[in-house]
């Protein structure tokens, strides 16, 4: 369903001048601004262990077909890197990236004035005097935090989404020339 209204084009694979109609996969097209800043069309949502964008499409939409409608809301361009692990994921890719997962990954501040809830990470490579009084944040806390934003996207109402599909389509047939 998600490639069925992209252009097909002629592409001479070998340079022999041996065209052969394919489909242009690198045809993309981008959210309207406007769209994306109207929080009246979106719910939040927090990805459960082991939920893919198509259970929730098929949750939500009754389509697991239409998951591609979630990573596009999402800016998700590689749902491998930019969806949530799993608990078995997320330990290996800990253990492959970090040989201490435990060890220091930076340290935190939190903000003094306006919005105190805010975190401030400090590098300092020079003076190890520079992190008295400030929270020490472990590769594994870092990863988890970074998991934790990934959980919470956005789902578009399902009452947009025949208009959303409707109107991508129309866009990612149009021909750039």
């Amino acid at each position: 369903m998600y490639f069925d209204s992209f252009p097909v084009i002629p592409y001479d694979a070998k340079g022999d001048l041996n065209f052969k109609d394919v489909t242009n996969l690198l045809r993309r097209v981008g959210m309207r601004a406007k769209l994306k800043s109207n929080t009246l069309l979106y719910d939040t949502y927090d990805v459960k262990e082991g939920e893919t964008p198509e259970m929730i499409a098929h949750k939500l939409y009754g389509d697991t077909e239409l998951h591609w409608v979630i990573l596009i809301i999402n800016d998700i361009t590689d749902r491998y890197h930019q969806w949530p692990m799993t608990g078995g994921q997320f330990l290996d890719y800990l253990n492959d990236k970090y040989s201490n997962p435990d060890a220091i990954h930076h340290y935190e501040s939190t903000q003094t004035s306006g919005d105190t809830k805010i975190k401030i990470e400090v590098f300092n490579e020079v003076d190890d005097d520079a992190y008295t009084g400030l929270t020490a944040i472990t590769n594994r806390e870092y990863e988890e935090n970074e998991q934790d934003k990934r959980r919470q996207i956005r789902l578009l109402d399902p009452s947009f989404v025949e208009q959303f599909v409707d109107e991508y389509q129309k866009l990612i047939g149009e021909t750039a020339i």
